[in-house]
C-alpha cells in the first residue's frame, strides 16, 4: 500500500534509552535466572512434544489425567532407557580402552611423523642455512663458567606427595551423588512442571491470552495457535527424523563391526538437535574411536562415509519431503541463535536455541512492537519483489534485477512478471517522485535500469539498443516513448508494413500519461512476443497518419484495439478514446485494459462505455484475449500463458 512506502518517524532519544534498558534487563534476567528458567523452558517445550500424544489418548476414550500419566510415564521410560544405554556403553568402552592402547600409540606416532615430524625436518633444514657458525659462537652456552648463577640448573625441590584418598564406600557414594545430583534435580523439576503444564494446558493458554491481549482475542489466539502449531510440528517432525537417523547410524556401525554402536546411535539422535554441528561432533568422535579399534584406516573412512551419506540423504531428501521449512527461520538466524542461547544457558540453550528463536519470530509476526525480530530472524523476504526491483533500480543494478526476473519467468510469463513486479515497482517510483524523495540523478538511474530490463526481457530491439549511446535513455522522454522509439528505429515509423492481411493488426493506445505509455509499450512487446502484429500508437499518431497518403494500406487491417490506462481515475477519458476508436475501426474488438493501483486501496472500477467490448485488469488477461482472437498465431504460446494465470 502507499502507506508502506512511507518511512516511520525516528525514535526519540528517550524511547531509544528505554529500549536499551529494557533489552539489558531482559538479558540479565535470562542469564542470572537460568537455573529457574531452563527447567521451565524445557518443560514447556516437552509439553508441546507430548501434547499430540495426550490428545491421541483422549480420543481413544481415556480421561485427561490418565492420558497425561501414560504420556509422561512413556517419556520417563524412554529417557531412562536411553540414559541406561549411554551409561552402560560408556562404561564398557572405558573398560576396553586398554586393549586399544597399542593401536592408538602406533597411529599417533604415524600421524606425528606425517605432520609434526615433517615440520621439524623442514625447520631443521632452514636452521642449517640460517644459523651460521659465527652466529652460533656469539653467545656462550648456559653451562659456561661465566654464566650467571641464576642461569645454572637447580636441583628439583622435594615436594611432599599427598597420599591418595581411600576409596571407602561412603566416599564413593558421596562422589556419585555430587556428580548426578544437579542433573537429577533439574530432571525432577522438569518432570513436575511438565505434569502440571499438561494437566492445565487449556487453562494456561486462556490465562496467557488474557494476559497478553485480552482486548484483542483474535490476534492473541492467532499468535498462540501459530506458535503452538509450528513448535509442535517442529518437535514431532524433528524428533522423528533424529530417531530415524540414530537408528540408521546404529545399524550401519553394527554392520561395520564398530564397538559401542548403540552409544553412537543414541548420541547422534540426541546431538542432532544441535543445528548443523551436532551430528558432525558425533561423527568425529566415532571416527577417532574407529581409528583406535583396528590397525588400518578403513573403518575410520567407512564411519565417516556412513555419517556423510545418512546426513545428506536426510537433509536433502527426507526433511524437505517430510516437513519442509517448518521453522520459518533463516539459516543465519539458526546459527546466531545457537551461539546466543548457548552463551546464555549453556548446552541446554544450544539444544533449545531453534525453538526459542522460533517463538520470538512468531511473536514478531503477531505483535507490532516485536516486528523487528520477525524481519531479522525469519526466512520470509524482507522486501517484496516490487520493492526489491525498485531498490535495485535506485542502485543501478540491472543485472541482479534481470537474474531474479529470469527465475520468475521459469514459472510464469513475462506478462505476469510485469503485472506482479514491474508495474508495482514503477508505482513505488511515482509515489517517491510525487513526494520529492528521489533526485534527478536517481530518476535517470531508474529510467536507465527499467529500459535495460524491458529490452532484455521483452525480447525485441535488443540488438539495436546495444549499439545505442547510453545517455539516450536519460533524455526528457518517458520510458514508454523511449522504448517505442527504439523499436521504430528497427521496424519503421509505423512499426511494420502497412500492407498486411485483413484483420491481422492489434493497436495498443494509451491515455497519454507516463505510466500509460510504459504499460502500453510493455503490452505491445508482450503481444509481439506471441507473434501477434501489435503496434503502439498515440492519438497524435492517428492525426499524423490521416494527414498522409498511404496507398499500400490494407482496408480493415485492424482486428483489436487495446485502450490502456494505468490510472483508474481517467475512465472518462478512456470512454472518449473508445468512442473515437469505434468511429475509426467499426468492426474491431475494443478492449479496455484498466490496470489498478496495486499499492493503493482498491476501488471499484467505474462503468465503461458501450463502445468497449471487453474489460481486463491485467496485462496477462489482455494477452489471453489476443490469443483467443488469434488462436493459430498464439497456439504455441497459449498453454504457457494459461498456466501463468495460476
Amino acid at each position: 500500500m502507499a502507506s508502506e512506502s512511507q518511512v516511520a518517524p525516528p525514535a526519540s532519544p528517550s524511547q531509544r534509552a528505554i529500549t536499551i534498558i529494557a533489552s539489558a534487563t531482559i538479558l540479565a534476567l535470562l542469564y542470572f535466572g537460568r537455573e529457574v528458567l531452563v527447567p521451565i523452558a524445557l518443560a514447556l517445550f516437552l509439553s508441546l512434544l507430548m501434547d499430540p500424544w495426550v490428545r491421541l489418548y483422549r480420543r481413544l476414550g481415556m480421561g485427561h489425567g490418565l492420558s497425561v500419566f501414560i504420556a509422561v510415564l512413556a517419556l520417563v521410560v524412554i529417557v531412562t532407557g536411553l540414559t541406561t544405554v549411554i551409561g552402560s556403553q560408556v562404561v564398557h568402552m572405558a573398560r576396553s580402552l586398554p586393549q586399544y592402547q597399542a593401536t592408538i600409540h602406533s597411529k599417533a606416532q604415524t600421524l606425528r611423523a606425517m605432520t609434526v615430524g615433517r615440520m621439524e625436518a623442514v625447520q631443521g633444514e632452514f636452521g642449517k642455512v640460517i644459523n651460521l657458525p659465527e652466529a652460533r659462537n656469539a653467545y656462550p652456552p648456559l653451562t659456561s663458567p661465566t654464566a650467571p648463577s641464576y642461569l645454572a640448573p637447580t636441583a628439583p625441590s622435594a615436594e611432599p606427595v599427598q597420599a591418595p584418598t581411600p576409596n571407602t564406600p561412603t566416599a564413593v557414594i558421596t562422589r556419585i551423588l555430587s556428580t548426578v545430583w544437579i542433573p537429577l534435580q533439574t530432571a525432577g523439576i522438569v518432570l513436575v512442571v511438565l505434569v502440571f503444564v499438561l494437566l492445565e494446558h487449556e487453562s494456561l493458554r486462556d490465562r496467557f491470552i488474557r494476559l497478553v491481549g485480552g482486548a484483542d482475542l483474535r490476534a492473541s489466539t492467532a499468535a498462540i495457535n501459530d506458535a503452538g502449531e509450528r513448535l509442535s510440528r517442529f518437535f514431532v517432525s524433528t524428533f522423528s527424523v533424529n530417531f530415524g537417523v540414530g537408528a540408521a547410524i546404529w545399524l550401519g556401525l553394527s554392520l561395520m563391526g564398530l564397538p559401542g554402536a548403540p552409544l553412537w546411535g543414541v548420541l547422534t539422535a540426541v546431538l542432532r538437535f544441535v543445528p548443523y554441528v551436532g551430528v558432525w561432533m558425533v561423527a568425529v568422535l566415532a571416527a577417532v574411536f574407529a581409528a583406535a579399534v583396528v590397525p588400518g584406516w578403513s573403518l575410520l573412512l567407512m564411519t565417516l562415509a556412513l555419517f556423510l551419506v545418512v546426513e545428506l540423504v536426510v537433509s536433502q531428501l527426507v526433511e524437505p519431503l517430510l516437513y519442509g521449512h517448518t521453522t520459518g527461520l533463516s539459516p543465519l538466524a539458526i546459527v546466531v541463535a545457537a551461539i546466543f542461547w548457548s552463551w546464555l544457558w549453556g548446552p541446554v540453550g544450544l539444544i533449545m536455541s531453534t525453538p526459542l528463536t522460533l517463538c520470538l519470530v512468531v511473536a514478531g509476526r503477531h505483535i507490532k512492537a516485536l516486528d523487528l525480530l520477525s524481519i531479522l530472524l525469519g526466512d520470509a523476504p524482507a522486501l517484496t519483489m516490487p520493492q526489491r526491483l525498485y531498490q535495485r533500480a535506485l542502485s543501478g543494478d540491472s543485472q541482479e534485477i534481470i537474474a531474479e526476473a529470469r527465475e520468475f519467468l521459469k514459472r510464469k510469463s513475462f506478462a505476469a512478471y510485469c503485472d506482479a513486479v514491474l508495474l508495482p515497482a514503477m508505482q513505488l517510483a511515482r509515489i517517491d517522485l510525487t513526494r520529492g524523495a528521489i533526485n534527478r540523478e536517481q530518476q535517470e538511474g531508474v529510467r536507465h535500469v527499467i529500459v535495460t530490463v524491458v529490452e532484455t526481457l521483452g525480447g525485441e530491439a535488443r540488438r539495436w539498443s546495444s549499439r545505442r549511446r547510453p545517455s539516450s535513455v536519460l533524455d526528457d522522454v518517458s520510458i514508454g516513448r523511449r522504448l517505442r522509439q527504439q523499436r521504430e528505429n528497427i521496424s519503421g515509423r509505423w512499426q511494420g508494413p502497412l500492407s498486411v492481411a485483413p484483420e491481422s493488426v492489434v493497436l495498443c493506445v494509451g491515455l497519454g500519461s507516463m505510466a500509460d505509455d510504459l504499460a502500453t509499450e510493455i503490452l505491445t512487446r508482450i503481444l509481439r512476443n506471441l507473434h501477434i502484429d501489435a503496434r503502439h500508437l498515440s492519438t497524435e499518431d492517428f492525426i499524423a497518419f490521416e494527414a498522409e497518403l498511404h496507398p499500400e494500406l490494407t482496408p480493415n487491417a485492424v482486428s483489436m484495439v487495446y485502450i490502456v490506462s494505468a490510472d483508474p481515475a481517467r475512465a472518462a477519458q478512456g470512454d472518449a478514446l473508445a468512442g473515437d476508436m469505434r468511429v475509426r475501426f467499426p468492426h474491431a474488438c475494443i478492449v479496455a485494459v484498466l490496470l489498478p493501483e496495486l499499492l493503493s486501496p482498491r476501488e471499484e472500477l467505474a462503468p465503461v462505455g458501450a463502445d468497449v467490448n471487453e474489460v481486463v485488469e491485467s496485462l496477462e488477461a489482455a494477452a489471453l484475449q489476443a490469443i483467443a482472437r488469434f488462436p493459430k498465431v498464439g497456439e504455441d504460446t497459449a498453454p504457457s500463458a494459461r498456466r501463468s494465470r495460476g
